[in-house]
Parts: C-alpha cells; structure tokens; sequence
C-alpha cells in the first residue's frame, strides 16, 4: 500500500527495505551525530581515564606511579581487557582503535532506532524521524551524562547493545535481548544494569499476559537476585555497602549531579516528566489497536526503573556508597531514549496523515542539519568535524616528545591541563602526572583512597599559574617528579619547547 493523502498505510516497514534504509542513512546519521556532538575529538574528556585504562592493559610498564588511580574504576569494567589483546594482534593504535569504535556505536544505535521503527511505526518518514531524533545530543539532566558523546566512551557503545536489546524485546525476542545486555555488561556494566532491570520487568510482564506463563515468571528473578548477590558479596561490588565518611564527600562536592535530593526543582520536573509521557503515548496507541503485545512490558521495565531510582533516594540520602557510585540517576538516559521514539510516533503518526508525517519528518531532519552546523561552525569553529588522533599543535608536540622520555618519569603540569588543552599527559603522552584534577576527582568517587589523594595533591600544589621555580624544585623533591610543562618562562633547564608550551628538568 503506497502512502497517499489521508490515512496512513498500516503495514509496518519491509525488513529489505529496512537495510537499505539503514545503509542510506547510516553516513548522513553518523555526520549529524557527530556535529551535533562538536566534533569527535580523541582524547577528550573521560578518554582521560579509558585511554590509559586501555593503554596499561597492552602495556603493563606504563603509568607505574599512577596504577592505583587507573585500577579504582578499571578493575568495575572489562573493557580494558577485551580491547588489549585485540589491539596487539592487530598492531592497531589506540586513536585508531578509539575512533572505530566510536563508528560502531553510532551504527548500533541507528540499527536499534531503525528496528524499534520496524516494530512501532508504521512508515519509513517515521523511522527517518527517529534518526534524526536521535543525533540531537542533549544532556540528561543533572546526571553527569549525554545522549551522544564527542568522544569513544564504552557507556556509549553499551548503551547501543542495550537499545538493540530493546528493539529484540518489541519484536518478540526473549534470548536475544538477554544476550545483547550482557555483551553491553562487558563494556560498561552500570549502564548495561538499568538495562538489564528494564527488561528483567518487560520479559516479565509480557510472560504474565500470555495465556501460558512459562518458567521465565520464577528464573527471572531467581537468577537477577543471585546476580546482585554474587556482585556485592563476592564480586566487583564487594566492601560498597559502607558509608561514606564526611572527608570522602568533600571530595565529591563539586559532583552534584550524585545527590538527587539536592537538585532544583525544575530538574525534577524534566526527570520525573519521562514516564507519564511515555504512559500517555502508550495508551494513546492501545486505544487505536496499535500496541503491540510487548509494549505494555516495556512500559512496566521503565515505570520499574523511576521505581528503583525513587527506592535508591534514602539510601543516596545516607550517603551509602554503592547507592552513589552507581549513579541511579543515569535511568533517566534509558527512560529519554523510550520517551524520544513514542514521541517522534506521536509527532509523525499520532495525526495519522501523510502530510503531516512528511512535514514532521522534514522538520526534525532540518532541525538536526541547523544545529549541528551551529554548533560547530559558530559554537565551535577552530574544531575539525572528526579529529582522530592528537591534534598537532603546540601541547600535542610537546607530548609526542614526552613519550620519548623514561616511561617511570613523573610529571608535573596544570591540573586542570586536559581540559585546558584537550587531552591529558596520562592519554596524550603516556605518562604519569602529579595529578588531572577532573578526572582524578571524579574516579575519586570509587575509591576513597584516591580521592583523599586528589585533594592533598590539588591543595599541595595551590595556585599553578603562581608556580616558582622554587617552588617546582620543592614539589619535585617530594613526591619525585622529573618534569614541568607549563607556559610559564622559569628559571629552569628547559628540555624542550613548542610555542608557548615549554618542559623543563626538574632534576
């Protein structure tokens, strides 16, 4: 039935006309998702910490001041591990490496937008829409994460399995959804959790309605609850039923995005605003006979997860570290990407006209393509669409030539120079540093010891832009540091220079 003026057609996409759907649309998906995002750029931000995590595991003798550091959120995460001996057989770079992984997660999340658009809507203008939905990256509010990234993160590429779990999940998958969540749990297991707690709820309530309940009414819970045992008994959540002490959470002050009872009422509003819309869509769509027999346990895994976010409260109130560490507020990330695609079949199908599906369509692509060049040719104009390796500017320079030093070289630089500079010297040159206040600080939420380490350093070495050659010379003798990257002219021996970018011996 071809669309024409009046009602819309009512078969669902052509799985064939799916996959070429998906691979016309996956180059256009991919560039509006990257703009959107400013750019990809290698290096940044938490790359921080997962490219040394990475790096480490190919190479044991790096970073042999700072392993505690890299080891507090490593040893939560396989990540490192998976990716190590794949890249030493393939003898393939990091940056490299990095940014084709950046690929496949934007092309797992347009395949699981395109296969929820098989299962839910009923035209390809609405499985278009939903793309160009997704490459408007925004922030979920207040939980310290964003619908896309400007970088590789493994959370990203988790949360691509976990969509494609969803989607398995509408179109009558039990096994495969179960499967896919636990390959996102190798990559980054707090967000594959929410997942995983979805649709636990969604097999659950789907298996409830049929006229046989099956064994999956009793296993499904026997087996997640022997899951969550293992993991805080035995397992990687070991020792984080404890509290933590009024010292620890000074060092988390600047983080708080981790305490939800602290957040202003309008982020509340956002937050709690998901589930109603996503209730009302549904039940829009069951009164016109559309719903399909999954729907309605999808809509129970996410009314579950607002459940388990609102039970987790007293327990974040009584600063109870796995109650923080696990960031429950990152359900919303889960709860926006539901809420995104019935809102894009309420904006394109709920009228059911063609014209309005064609203008919807239109409008959400022409609303992707002005911001994406916004962002990046106003927002952000000295910044190349993809960047895949270390930009080769001064700071980059000055790094390729610290990666010829001793690797057991300690470092000294601004604490805050990822940040300052796009890349820090653990990632850009391989090698230990007195201290990345950002990133240290934020690990530092794990492990105890490591935040009280962040905020000794961080105070010991005061103001940076202050810094004296006499007082460089102080802080070298006490904590065995070999060099200075600064931009400042001090009266020190100078090892090398680019630009304004100088490193000096400090010993």
């Amino acid at each position: 039935m071809s669309p024409t003026r009046g009602s819309l057609p009512v078969r669902p996409v052509a799985s064939a006309f799916r996959w070429t759907l998906f691979a016309l649309c996956l180059i256009p998906f991919a560039l509006l998702a990257t703009m959107n995002s400013a750019g990809y750029r290698y290096g940044a931000s938490d790359q921080a910490f997962y490219g040394p995590a990475v790096l480490k595991a190919i190479d044991p003798t790096l970073y042999p001041r700072d392993s505690d550091v890299i080891r507090s959120q490593a040893k939560l995460t396989l990540v490192d591990n998976v990716l190590a001996p794949i890249l030493r057989g393939l003898s393939m770079p990091l940056p490299l490496a990095f940014a084709a992984l950046q690929v496949v997660a934007l092309g797992l999340l347009a395949a699981a937008g395109l296969r929820i658009a098989s299962a839910l809507y009923r035209t390809s203008y609405a499985a278009i829409a939903l793309l160009a939905a997704l490459t408007l990256r925004h922030a979920i509010s207040k939980s310290g994460t964003n619908t896309l990234e400007g970088y590789f993160h493994p959370r990203q590429l988790a949360f691509g399995f976990g969509a494609l779990a969803i989607a398995a999940f509408l179109r009558g998958g039990s096994t495969t959804p179960i499967v896919l969540v636990g390959v996102a749990g190798l990559l980054h297991p707090t967000t594959a959790l929410w997942f995983a707690l979805c649709l636990c709820a969604a097999l659950l309530a789907r298996e409830y309605r049929t006229a046989s309940p099956g064994t999956a009414i009793v296993a499904i819970p026997i087996i997640a609850a022997a899951a969550i045992a293992w993991a805080v008994t035995s397992g990687p959540l070991q020792g984080r039923l404890v509290r933590m002490d009024p010292e620890w959470l000074e060092t988390l002050a600047a983080k708080d995005y981790l305490f939800p009872l602290a957040w202003p009422a309008v982020t509340w509003l956002v937050n709690l605003s998901y589930v109603p819309l996503i209730v009302v869509v549904y039940r829009w769509r069951e009164r016109l006979g559309i719903a399909g027999r999954s729907e309605a346990g999808l809509v129970v895994g996410c009314v579950l997860l607002l459940i388990v976010f609102l039970a987790a409260l007293p327990f974040n109130a009584a600063r109870v570290a796995l109650a923080i560490q696990l960031q429950p507020a990152r359900v919303f990330w889960l709860l926006d990407f539901v809420a995104v695609t019935y809102a894009v079949w309420a904006l394109v199908e709920g009228g059911a006209s063609v014209v309005r599906a064609r203008t919807a369509m239109a409008i959400l692509i022409l609303l992707s393509v002005m911001r994406g060049a916004y962002v990046m040719f106003v927002e952000f104009p000295d910044r190349r669409i993809v960047q895949a390796t270390l930009t080769d500017n001064d700071w980059g320079r000055a790094m390729a030539w610290a990666r010829t030093t001793d690797v057991r070289s300690g470092w000294l630089a601004h604490p805050g120079h990822a940040a300052k500079y796009g890349s820090s010297v653990r990632v850009a040159g391989m090698r230990d540093v007195f201290v990345e206040a950002i990133k240290d600080e934020a690990v530092g939420m794990y492990d105890r010891a490591v935040a009280v380490r962040t905020r000794d350093r961080v105070r010991t070495l005061g103001d940076f832009d202050a810094l004296t050659a006499e007082r460089a010379i102080s802080l070298a003798r006490g904590f065995d540091l070999d060099y200075l990257v600064t931009e400042q002219s001090l009266d020190l021996p100078e090892a090398f220079r680019s630009g304004t970018i100088r490193i000096y011996r400090l010993r």
